[in-house]
């Protein structure tokens, strides 16, 4: 079996791309730069191109398929995701508002980061891509017909829906993740020419470690609370997931790790029918771990850059980060793709910010996935604890319960 190189992975690549821009942003001369530069203008114009396109395309079908077919216990499973993915960024934005106005301090030098394009130096020429409508507009059209998928007997909408969505996978893949090292390259290059390098990295790195502490923060909560529920020693259950975080820390891949989960569900007493529904779903719209750095990294880019954070429109947002993650690509960064529209459209970010987002989201990529599924197990544990209160006494009753979800298609 042939070994991957160590480039052919996109943390690897994107490392590469952060380096190579700040030590070329150094000395490259103004021409060159201005290569890269119109290169970020094209990239940047077609991704905003892309992104309506990619909610209505993700986040339709993912909505049609959680309610077709799936029995009465996926809404219960769905919702208790759901309420995980939108607590884990409410934490997160409640340490993010009380310790980023004294860590984040000495960052506040710079009052903006302005993107290259917006500087002296530009780039050679700029083409206009116009989306077909705008990020609201995409998310309410995919809302409507998600749930209108759900409400009516054919299936036409839905395949059609289906092979949308196909289309905008291969184009993340083949377009927008192998030129995403470029890009960013281009990016880091830009603000070192700019001198605002210095603040970006001191920043992010402080961020970097917020999230890592919160992380096993977030783990810890969810288990305890699990454990309580169910009556069942918290530690006892989150060492039986070890094996699934190991996993999930090298593949940053939640599909790839499922039947590592799988297992280590089971150990934990989970029976086979609520952990073959549970997981494969969990894998797809549990991204607690993934909304979790993206709250802590887009207060950051606002607290130093001095946008000022209105409270109640940032919970909005949140709560729609935690429909839009339903969205995300089983490829690796995906979850923060889904959430560029949202970042746009409801807190502003420009070019330069989002791509900052994107960089040190996939710079730890693999330590919120590795949240993602570890918090699965607690959902699992709460689920099987859930069915068993609710159903029939007998051996088989759960089990009857749940053939139906069971043999439903999840993306994953």
């Amino acid at each position: 079996m042939t070994k991957k190189p160590l480039t052919s992975h996109l943390l690897v690549r994107v490392l590469l791309g952060i380096v190579l821009g700040v030590a070329c942003g150094l000395f490259f001369p103004e021409p060159l730069a201005r290569l890269f530069l119109t290169f970020n203008g094209l990239f940047s114009a077609f991704l905003g191109f892309l992104i309506p396109l990619l909610i209505v395309g993700l986040v339709t079908p993912a909505i049609g398929d959680l309610g077709r077919g799936a029995g009465k216990w996926l809404g219960v499973t769905a919702g208790i995701a759901y309420a995980s993915t939108v607590l884990s960024g409410l934490l997160a934005f409640l340490v993010a508002r009380t310790l980023y106005p004294w860590l984040l301090s000495g960052e506040r030098a710079v009052d903006s980061l302005a993107s290259p394009e917006d500087s002296a130096l530009t780039g050679f020429f700029a083409l206009e891509m116009e989306p077909v409508f705008g990020v609201m507009t995409a998310l309410l059209l995919a809302f409507c017909l998600g749930v209108g998928i759900t409400l009516i007997p054919g299936d036409t909408l839905h395949r059609s829906m289906d092979d949308l969505r196909r289309i905008i996978m291969r184009i993340v893949e083949l377009v927008i993740i192998p030129l995403l090292p470029l890009h960013i390259f281009g990016m880091f290059m830009g603000l070192t020419m700019n001198g605002q390098i210095l603040v970006v990295v001191s920043a992010f790195s402080k961020v970097v470690l917020v999230a890592l502490v919160l992380s096993v923060v977030l783990l810890a909560a969810q288990y305890v609370a699990a454990g309580i529920y169910a009556g069942r020693n918290p530690l006892v259950l989150l060492r039986s997931m070890l094996p699934a975080y190991a996993t999930a820390l090298g593949t940053s891949s939640s599909a790839a790790t499922i039947p590592v989960t799988l297992r280590c569900v089971e150990r934990n007493g989970v029976r086979p029918a609520v952990a073959g529904f549970v997981v494969p779903l969990s894998a797809t719209i549990h991204l607690a771990g993934s909304t979790l750095k993206i709250v802590l990294f887009s207060a950051a880019v606002m607290t130093i850059t001095g946008t000022p954070i209105d409270d109640v429109a940032y919970v909005g947002f949140i709560l729609m980060l935690g429909i839009t993650m339903v969205a995300a690509p089983g490829v690796p960064g995906g979850a923060i793709m889904a959430a560029i529209g949202l970042l746009q459209g409801m807190l502003g970010f420009d070019e330069t910010a989002v791509a900052l987002m994107i960089a040190t989201y996939i710079a730890i990529d693999s330590v919120g996935t590795a949240t993602n599924v570890t918090g699965d197990g607690a959902i699992a544990v709460v689920v099987d604890k859930l069915i068993g209160r609710r159903t029939a006494p007998g051996p088989d009753a759960a089990t009857t319960d749940l053939q139906e979800p069971s043999e439903a298609s999840f993306r994953g």
